[in-house]
């Protein structure tokens, strides 16, 4: 098992965990009131600061309900934080795009996230044929 150090911006969020056993990603919440008008964007502050193990990366996108109860998309679909973004005012962010006025307020939960290893170092080869199944070039339907 990992450790990870943590630190917290504010003490008006709930500490991390994992969701209700649920799942292996953990939900992040606001760190402050935000009010947003449609159209508008905004950097949603996280309220924590991570020094992830080297060789790791966070992956955070928002929860299924975000969209439903607050009215916002994340704007680059799914945020990357590699262990480079490890300093003590490294706060962690969501970009986001309200689609309508909508209010989101301290400890809300607006995100989520997990921990993965990078991805291996890999090499492309040039061939001429591929020797997986054809299932039609679009999609897994293969129909246009």
């Amino acid at each position: 098992m990992e450790t990870i150090k943590i630190k917290y911006f504010s003490d008006k969020i709930e500490k991390l965990r994992y969701i209700d056993g649920k799942s292996d990603w953990i939900d992040l919440r606001a760190a402050a009131d935000i009010e947003l008008k449609a159209g508008e964007f905004k950097l949603i502050p996280l309220g924590v600061a991570m020094e992830l193990p080297k060789g790791y990366e966070a992956h955070v996108v928002p929860r299924s309900s975000t969209f439903k109860n607050f009215g916002i998309i994340q704007t680059n679909s799914m945020g990357v934080i590699d262990e480079t973004y490890c300093g003590d005012n490294d706060q962690w962010f969501m970009p986001a795009l309200a689609v309508r006025d909508t209010k989101i307020c301290v400890n809300d939960r607006i995100c989520q996230f997990r921990i993965m290893a990078h991805q291996p170092a890999i090499t492309f080869e040039d061939v001429e044929k591929l020797e997986g199944c054809d299932r039609g070039g679009f999609g897994s339907t293969g129909k246009n």
